[in-house]
């Protein structure tokens, strides 16, 4: 009967064990199914409207390797003519993060612009920390985010 128990436990003991999977975090935040920039969200639409508005397959522009959708025509233009400026900052990794030294995720929901830049945060309090001391953390974010960066992939 020990015989028979003791393989068992064995892949009891598998069973919970945790699970370690490889992590590839990309340079620019995409949405994991789709591949879209900051999941689909129109980068322009964060400095033109009250909201920023999702952004449509039939009005999408590839940039550094990336698909990235608009809501409208006019906002994928005036993308392509000047994306370093529409396109979030550190590639839509957590400012907040990325000012502390390490890379997070964003929500493409919690957002701030700063001096005509876009910045993406994991969490409302990540976005209330930077707007406490915001040129500090814009200034600790893109002097970190050179090193950071080394360490992600391209898409």
């Amino acid at each position: 009967m020990l015989a028979f128990v003791l393989p068992l436990l064995g892949m009891v003991w598998l069973a919970i064990l945790p699970v370690r999977a490889q992590s590839v975090v990309t340079l620019i935040v995409t949405d994991p199914l789709t591949g879209v920039g900051i999941y689909g969200w129109d980068p322009v639409s964060y400095f033109t409207e009250p909201e920023p508005l999702q952004g449509r397959a039939d009005f999408e522009h590839i940039w550094n390797n990336v698909p990235w959708h608009f809501a409208t025509a006019a906002n994928r233009d005036i993308f392509k003519s000047a994306p370093d400026i529409y396109a979030p900052q550190f590639g839509g990794h957590g400012a907040m993060g990325m000012a502390r030294g390490y890379v997070s995720d964003s929500n493409p929901k919690i957002y701030v612009v700063f001096k005509q830049r876009l910045y993406l945060f994991y969490s409302a309090a990540n976005r209330e920390a930077f707007v406490l001391s915001p040129d500090e953390a814009a200034r600790e974010a893109e002097a970190r985010w050179p090193e950071l960066s080394k360490g992600l992939s391209i898409n």
